[in-house]
């Protein structure tokens, strides 16, 4: 499609070139609408329908654009082929757009807003030396059309900033689509760009350059990777350097307009929108950082199965778990008997059931102000400040009671027991406890399990 796109801009003022170009997009249309309905899955079609769509329209702008050159002699500075190619561009934006929201569902707050603000940046130059000099010296009506290509640039833009930012891998496929877009861009730039510089028969050949954006589009869809642009994508563990600058240059793009532009209001309207955007992202940054500390602390202090301390922080109890030297404490140690049992003859899943189970049954059992903790496997520790010896056999005969219960799991009832050592102080606790109803709970295994001992 590169030396088709060449030869056609060669040739692209005469029949050899006409003829190039609408066999060119002819299979283009073809590809692109067969991609949408033989290579992806029912559920994946939509965004590249619309893409096909977008092909197949733009390639009706200049279908029609033809059939008026060569049946009334010319073309209308507005007409029906305007039409056909502005409705392109939403489609093409919306066609990013899901592609964005599928790789990155529950995931695009950060993208969207990084996005918004690099389009409001660019939407302000844009408005400032192309729409605003486009709209001078027409009326309303006049002006309308031409500037509606512009506008969209900025609408497809933001689609493409989308899927750029958006989590994911970016292989093959994502390329091709961002370059697609990216040449889009360029040549609707070049188109009012371009004429302030160079005559018709040199610029009027970008018309034949925009196919390659197109065959770089189809392209995508036909690659077969093509599946990343439309498949949940792994986020990224760190903001990319490249994200950083350019967002720097949105911030600073706004502040540079109300020097040099007549135009203030926009300028300050821009300027206001990008602060607002980055006050957005600033607040979002920070909400997720906090929600991330949590994460990690409460991974660094409970048990994920579970949901129970682990022994980091029953070390860090039992340090503290005396408030006077004659205040009592006890630690009971608990073992499972027939969790082995269970884990070998239906599986981990039946062992996590029972473990989740007997983790609730134990919390339930004991007082706010009591610590129950999982060390690992089956073994569980309930740290019980202010509880004597007496108070915590009987608490330990409860929770014989309680464990014992059935287990429910997919149609069945698993059932265990529980061994449990008892060690009270009267002094500071400390390891040297948790030593002691370890040592019990292997004593109470040993004289026949679903017993205690009280050391």
């Amino acid at each position: 499609m590169a030396v088709v796109t060449a030869m056609e801009t060669y040739f692209y003022f005469s029949p050899a070139g006409e003829v190039l170009h609408v066999v060119a997009y002819t299979v283009l249309c073809v590809l692109a609408w067969w991609a949408a309905f033989k290579l992806h899955r029912r559920g994946e079609r939509l965004p590249w329908v619309l893409v096909a769509l977008c092909v197949t329209l733009w390639f009706a702008g200049d279908a029609w654009e033809l059939f008026e050159v060569h049946v009334f002699g010319g073309t209308p500075a507005v007409g029906l082929a305007d039409a056909f190619w502005l409705g392109g561009y939403p489609l093409l934006a919306s066609s990013l757009a899901l592609m964005a929201r599928r790789r990155a569902p529950g995931r695009l707050r950060g993208a969207v807003v990084d996005a918004l603000t690099l389009t409001v940046a660019a939407g302000a130059v844009s408005w400032q030396f192309i729409m605003k000099p486009l709209a001078e010296g027409f009326t309303v009506a006049q002006s309308a059309v031409p500037l509606l290509y512009p506008f969209a640039d900025v609408v497809l833009l933001s689609g493409a900033l989308v899927v750029a930012l958006s989590p994911g891998r970016r292989t093959a496929p994502t390329r091709l689509v961002l370059a697609g877009a990216v040449w889009f861009l360029a040549m609707d730039l070049g188109w009012n760009v371009l004429p302030l510089f160079l005559p018709e028969d040199v610029y009027g050949r970008l018309g034949a350059a925009m196919i390659l954006g197109n065959a770089l589009v189809v392209a995508a869809g036909l690659h077969p990777a093509r599946n990343e642009l439309t498949n949940p994508g792994v986020a990224a563990g760190t903001l990319h350097p490249g994200r950083i600058f350019f967002l720097a240059v949105a911030l600073m793009t706004a502040p540079l307009l109300t020097l040099i532009s007549d135009d203030k209001i926009t300028a300050v309207v821009a300027s206001a929108a990008c602060a607002m955007l980055v006050i957005v992202r600033f607040a979002a940054a920070v909400r997720e950082q906090e929600r991330a500390q949590a994460q990690l602390a409460y991974q660094a202090r409970c048990d994920p199965l579970t949901g129970l301390a682990n022994r980091s922080v029953l070390g860090d109890r039992l340090a503290r778990a005396v408030p006077a030297p004659d205040a009592p404490v006890a630690v009971l140690y608990l073992d499972l008997d027939g969790f082995k049992e269970i884990n070998d003859r239906y599986g981990h899943a039946a062992g996590d059931a029972v473990l989740r189970t007997v983790a609730g049954r134990l919390s339930q059992a004991v007082r706010e102000q009591d610590l129950v903790a999982r060390l690992g496997g089956d073994e569980f520790v309930l740290l019980c400040p202010g509880v004597t010896a007496e108070e915590a056999a009987r608490l330990a005969e409860r929770l014989i009671s309680d464990v014992a219960w059935p287990v429910p799991f997919e149609g069945r009832y698993l059932t265990v027991g529980a061994s449990i050592g008892v060690a009270t102080r009267m002094s500071r606790a400390d390891e040297g406890l948790l030593r002691i109803a370890d040592a019990a709970m292997y004593e109470a295994k040993r004289l026949g399990r679903g017993r205690y001992v009280l050391s």
